[in-house]
């Protein structure tokens, strides 16, 4: 299946127009056209080579949602018109524990990504969603429920369940006071389902020009982290933080703001952080974890949660031309939406 597309060749010039061939779909596999991607934080890490893994040229997209075009001869959960969406993974190797268990965010021999990945069918490294049409197994593409905006439910995909599903795995509900670090991508759609699920929320950031959105996606508080006064006046106040913030940071400030027993969850930083003080922890008990997406049936889970409580995050919709526009946005760290990319639009 030719494929137009966009794609970086090297970490420092910009992404442009690019052409190749899908794979041959097994008779397992669903195909369809993208409708919209969204972009994600990890698309500019991926591009600029920041981990130092990116297999160039690099068509990023991990956010994408779509309408089925065809199906294998087995293909038995998705139908030719079915509006889907695909996330972060699009294979894992099924037999491991986590896998079994429906974590195949874990998968302890290898999940393949749905970008810059070795695709396990035909060895070659696997492509994205900022592109025109896209192959996955059956069984690694999500219903999208239809009272969701197809557009507004792409960015779901990663950047809902990743905060999705660290409040379910730990159980925040009505009761709890629960601090979101950060009011961008990821911080605006933890606000909401925190708030969701029955959580007393806490907004902390540091800008101050952010305190109304934090208030209108349902934040109940806000601590501006920048201010020693607000920090003190909060210190042993929550029950669970989940720390958004996507670069290496001082973790200690939230760790102060834990009650006894409270946890701090780290879900956007994937590089080193800041030394912290281990008395901290240990004199009430706290502490500090991680959290990366979630497995195929909790992102399913996820979805339909959205669906029932119309959640959706705020968004700008973009044409692929601007791609590159978006990621100087992203770095500039004054985002408080999620860019979703008009695939159909841009490559009619």
């Amino acid at each position: 299946m030719h494929t137009k597309a966009y794609a970086a060749h090297n970490a420092t010039s910009p992404l442009t127009p690019f052409e190749f061939d899908r794979r041959e779909p097994t008779s397992y596999d669903v195909e369809f056209e993208i409708l919209f991607c969204g972009v994600c934080h990890t698309d500019v890490h991926r591009v600029k080579d920041d981990w130092n893994s990116t297999k160039y040229p690099v068509v990023p997209g991990h956010e994408i949602v779509g309408r089925v075009t065809n199906i294998g001869d087995k293909v038995t959960k998705h139908k030719v018109g079915d509006v889907i969406g695909v996330g972060c993974l699009v294979n894992s190797c099924r037999t491991c524990e986590a896998c079994k268990d429906g974590l195949q965010q874990y998968c302890e021999n290898g999940n393949t990504g749905t970008y810059n990945s070795v695709d396990p069918i035909d060895g070659e490294i696997t492509k994205g969603g900022y592109s025109q049409y896209g192959i996955a197994h059956e069984d690694f593409v999500l219903s999208i429920p239809e009272n969701l905006n197809p557009a507004a439910a792409a960015p779901l995909l990663c950047a809902g369940i990743t905060v999705y599903s660290p409040l379910k795995h730990w159980g925040v509900g009505p009761g709890m006071k629960v601090g979101v670090v950060g009011v961008g991508g990821l911080g605006h759609m933890a606000i909401k389902y925190a708030k969701a699920l029955g959580a007393e929320v806490t907004a902390i950031t540091t800008s101050e020009s952010k305190a109304s959105d934090a208030r209108r996606y349902g934040a109940d508080d806000l601590i501006i982290s920048t201010n020693p006064k607000e920090l003190d006046s909060h210190k042993s106040s929550l029950d669970f933080i989940i720390s958004t913030i996507p670069v290496s940071h001082n973790i200690q400030p939230y760790i102060d703001l834990l009650r006894r027993d409270g946890t701090l969850v780290l879900v956007g930083v994937l590089s080193p952080v800041e030394g912290f003080n281990a008395k901290s922890l240990m004199t009430k008990r706290r502490s500090i974890a991680g959290s990366i997406i979630g497995g195929i049936q909790e992102t399913q889970e996820m979805l339909n949660f959205s669906s029932k409580h119309n959640i959706e995050p705020e968004i700008s919709l973009i044409s692929i031309e601007m791609i590159n526009d978006a990621f100087d946005h992203i770095q500039s760290k004054d985002l408080s939406h999620r860019y979703v990319i008009d695939l159909k639009e841009s490559f009619k």
